[in-house]
């Protein structure tokens, strides 16, 4: 079935010598695979630049729900991006979210508001100014109630954070999965911001890369087959 859809670049790899299969989460079919022809070639019609992480697309299909991989017949730019591609910083955010979202989002479904998030989400980034730093944070916060296992903000002055129940504790719990007192606290710090007030969060980079690696740890817990960040190396470096 021919249709029109907007959707938002996740992963991509190249297929044969002129083909690249693109990932892409899509406001009408939720995440799909596309078979993208002669990318690299100078009278492409589909750009590779088209194709960089958190690209906002509109894109022309085929849609069949029997195949796993579909055609694109025609795709161009829905947002211009001015600053994701010209800042290492933003960039760097952008491989990794897009590396989070790949990693986790694995239902065909659609999911409306979902995607206004992420759109809303990809823009804020590509014209933040300030409290960069803590955007990534922030962002995998919000994006665990869409995936269904938001931390519960319930009693955030206790001492330890749960990472298999999500939920802030007095005492420590009888498994090995939680956060110590400190990385608690910094946790129930970043739950009281946003993108609009994050760099109200103040924190050194050996807080930020720790919050950081329980953030990760958190997905691993409730995101089955989550491991291989191949962008978190990157990141941490670029932030030392």
């Amino acid at each position: 079935m021919h249709q029109k859809t907007t959707g938002i670049v996740l992963h991509t790899i190249k297929h044969k010598d002129s083909a690249t299969i693109v990932t892409v989460y899509t406001h009408q079919f939720g995440r799909v695979s596309y078979l993208v022809h002669g990318v690299n070639k100078k009278k492409a019609v589909v750009r590779s630049a088209y194709l960089q992480a958190l690209s906002i697309i509109e894109i022309d299909v085929f849609h069949n729900t029997k195949k796993s991989i579909q055609q694109i017949k025609d795709l161009h730019t829905a947002y211009s991006f001015i600053g994701i591609p010209y800042d290492p910083i933003k960039n760097a955010l952008a491989l990794f979210i897009a590396e989070i979202l790949y990693r986790s989002l694995k239902q065909t479904e659609p999911d409306k508001n979902l995607f206004l998030f992420l759109e809303n989400a990809i823009q804020q980034l590509d014209h933040c100014e300030i409290g960069i730093s803590n955007f990534h944070l922030v962002f995998m916060v919000k994006l665990s109630r869409f995936l269904g296992f938001a931390p519960n903000v319930e009693k955030t002055e206790n001492h330890y954070f749960d990472l298999m129940n999500g939920v802030f504790l007095a005492q420590k719990p009888l498994h090995s999965h939680y956060l110590i007192q400190e990385v608690t606290a910094d946790l129930a710090s970043l739950l009281r911001v946003d993108f609009s007030t994050m760099d109200e969060l103040q924190m050194g980079r050996q807080k930020r890369v720790k919050l950081l690696e329980s953030l990760v740890e958190y997905y691993r817990l409730h995101v089955p087959e989550f491991h291989g960040l191949h962008s978190l190396a990157v990141l941490q470096s670029l932030f030392d």
